[in-house]
């Protein structure tokens, strides 16, 4: 195992620490060997620290149950023992932003599937199927923080890759305004029905932020890199509606699209079952072979069918017809804690360590 880079997890016992552990079982690349979180589990065994809360539906790894959970806090403790870091913690913005920052600082990369850094203006948030040039920010975030391998990478809000990987494969027609509505699983809240009895059969029409970072975050990632700084994108206007549902797993998004360019739709369905990128490319270990399906039934993309579609890191489409309104509509739907959260930080560390960012720290 020695040759697999050393991973930790930071804030390993959540939902979406629970995620990434599950999803770096038996990884070809990486070996979860240190897990940290809150001061009240260190000291504890991983299995002891989570409990009864394991929530993912395949059963905990073997190899992490015996590993002795640390002190997120105590980062050069913490950084000593791993090559670069994934970060799932649960704390303020503020103290996100710092505590992320501190390990950058001990020359350990950070991958964060948190929010507190996807507005750094040097701090890259990637889907690598969109822009995987913005990784080249880092060079500049290496130079603010003073460091030579150390820094932090983000990835996107879970809600945007239903209809933003959809968008990107429009680019050329140029979508003008976009209206979305998002009906969103309750996993994105870090919950199940056992943990939430009061969402069986409901719905709740507010998840704080969600909105915001749904009509700005997709921007960013069409931006581009200027004076050692992300410059987000001015077009689309986008404005989104996001609903709590409840489903486990499973963000739907609802989608009204008007272009400069009007293509046929024929045209719109070739370009989503043709849209590739780097990872497909690279091969990279876990990059779906098709990134988007496009579903001709009138009743598809249904979660219980296609949320697993590509093992979580594929998008599915369907419904897409000609709109009243707006030029088109369609429907989208992406599994919200594997691309949406710990799998897509996965695929951004594999396209980290393709592009030479992330190596052993011995190498």
């Amino acid at each position: 195992m020695s040759e697999k880079l050393k991973v930790g997890i930071l804030g390993g016992t959540g939902m979406v620490g629970q995620r990434f552990i599950s999803l770096l079982e038996d990884h070809p690349w990486f070996e979860v060997t240190t897990i940290a979180a809150s001061p009240r589990s260190a000291g504890k065994t991983y299995k002891e620290a989570v409990g009864d809360r394991w929530k993912m539906d395949t059963p905990m790894p073997e190899a992490v149950k015996n590993i002795v959970v640390m002190n997120v806090n105590e980062v050069e403790k913490v950084a000593s023992e791993v090559d670069f870091v994934f970060s799932a913690v649960d704390m303020t913005k503020e103290e996100i932003k710092k505590i992320e920052e501190d390990y950058a600082r001990t020359e350990t990369p950070v991958v964060s599937n948190n929010s507190a850094h996807r507005w750094t203006p040097d701090v890259p948030m990637v889907v690598p199927e969109i822009n995987p040039e913005h990784m080249q920010v880092i060079e500049f975030q290496k130079k603010r923080l003073g460091t030579t391998r150390g820094f932090v990478a983000v990835k996107p809000n879970c809600s945007i890759q239903s209809y933003a990987p959809v968008l990107t494969a429009w680019k050329e027609f140029e979508p003008t305004e976009v209206v979305a509505t998002t009906y969103q699983a309750i996993s994105g809240a870090g919950k199940t029905f056992r943990d939430w009895p009061e969402m069986v059969g409901n719905i709740i029409p507010f998840i704080s932020g969600e909105e915001e970072k749904s009509e700005k975050e997709p921007l960013r990632l069409w931006g581009r890199i200027e004076n050692g700084v992300i410059v987000p994108a001015v077009s689309p206007v986008i404005t989104c509606q996001c609903i709590r549902v409840p489903v486990l797993n499973g963000h739907t998004a609802a989608v009204f699209v008007k272009f400069r360019n009007k293509p046929a739709k024929e045209e719109l369905i070739r370009k989503l079952r043709e849209f590739s990128g780097e990872p497909q490319r690279l091969g990279l270990p876990s990059a779906p072979k098709h990134f988007i399906q496009y579903m001709d039934e009138d009743n598809r993309p249904q979660i219980t069918l296609d949320v697993d579609y590509e093992r979580g890191m594929g998008i599915s489409v369907g419904r897409l017809r000609e709109d009243t309104v707006y030029d088109y509509k369609f429907v989208g739907m992406s599994h919200n804690t594997v691309r949406g959260a710990a799998g897509g930080a996965v695929l951004c560390a594999e396209l980290l360590k393709a592009q030479g960012y992330i190596t052993g720290k011995n190498s």
